[in-house]
């Protein structure tokens, strides 16, 4: 019975995971009207609702935490303040409990929930607000083939959003503006199997203020342009590997467009589509808990004085990470 909080950015969260299957996944997540994520208010948000996020997980998965057998949290990589908080309230647990804790490379979380869908080696499109990578497995660790050489995609969504006067997180509204919009040609940045954003964003802002276009077809624009970037590096990484699978991971996954164009790739190709529930890709303790029980089976939990000694790491590439449970 393994316990995962995630507290790397907006949402801090938690799951409890028993033999690989998920018995809640509870989570709270720090909002705005306007403006962006400020780090320090997220981290005040997660100190004010980690006891009843804590509270309501042990209630939906019918456990005290008298039950729990390790507790896995977010470690990296991610926003400082947000990292401390959930740092500290793992430590607090485990040396209340007297049970081991486990520190998590979120973005590989987020690999490693995707065996829930019948994946066995894929290619990911990490699209999350920070990270923005097309990872694989090969020789030990996971592989970074390709990624962002600026911003995050969700990042970049939501500066958009906001110089539209939309608040965070900016994302699903996007989505719903370019439901009506019709295509204006935007520049198309990939070098590789890599990507870059912040051009595109300039000509948008630069759009929107000339006040020539409407914010429906910027919106459309925008995701037509931008997940056909990560939908070519993503081909590419296919065929650079080998691999037959394409898993997606993090918020921006959620996005129906993003997933479309994936899926249409995918047929063309003759590989499988896996993408987790919608509550699976964006931040979440469930994926934290889930690869904290693979940790833990291989004895990769750290126990008593040397707990204190855990640190966050909030730089961490997936690369970084070496991986030893498989």
């Amino acid at each position: 019975m393994i316990l995962g909080i995630e507290s790397t950015a907006h949402t801090f969260g938690i799951g409890i995971v028993n033999e690989g299957r998920i018995l809640c996944n509870v989570k709270d997540m720090y909002v705005t009207e306007k403006g962006g994520i400020i780090p320090i208010d997220a981290a005040k948000h997660h100190v004010k609702v980690a006891d009843n996020v804590l509270k309501q997980a042990l209630q939906k998965a019918g456990i005290s935490e008298k039950d729990i057998n390790g507790i896995a949290f977010s470690q990296a990589p991610g926003l400082a303040p947000c990292l401390v908080i959930g740092m500290r309230f793992a430590k607090k647990k485990a040396l209340e409990l007297g049970i081991p804790i486990i520190p998590v490379n979120h973005c590989v979380a987020h690999l490693e929930i995707g065996r829930i869908t019948g994946a066995k080696d894929p290619v990911l499109l990490y699209a999350s607000g920070a990270n923005t990578q097309i990872i694989a497995y090969a020789s030990g660790k996971y592989r970074v083939f390709g990624e962002t050489l600026d911003i995050g995609v969700g990042n970049f969504i939501d500066n958009f959003a906001r110089y539209l006067g939309i608040g965070f997180p900016g994302g699903p509204a996007v989505q719903k503006l370019a439901e009506s919009g019709k295509y204006i040609e935007l520049p198309y940045s990939i070098k590789g199997m890599d990507v870059s954003f912040s051009g595109v964003l300039t000509k948008l802002k630069q759009m929107k203020e000339s006040g020539k276009y409407a914010d429906e077809d910027l919106c459309f624009s925008l995701q037509e342009t931008i997940f056909a970037m990560l939908v070519e590096s993503a081909e590419r990484a296919l065929a650079h590997t080998g691999k037959k699978e394409l898993l997606l991971g993090g918020g921006v996954a959620c996005n129906i467009r993003l997933q479309e164009m994936c899926k249409i790739m995918c047929k063309e190709r003759g590989a499988k589509f896996f993408a987790p529930s919608l509550n699976l890709l964006t931040d979440n303790g469930a994926m934290i808990a889930y690869l904290g029980e693979i940790m833990f089976k291989k004895n990769l939990g750290i126990e008593g004085k040397d707990i204190e000694k855990i640190d966050i790491n909030p730089r961490e590439r997936t690369d970084d990470v070496v991986v030893k449970w498989k």
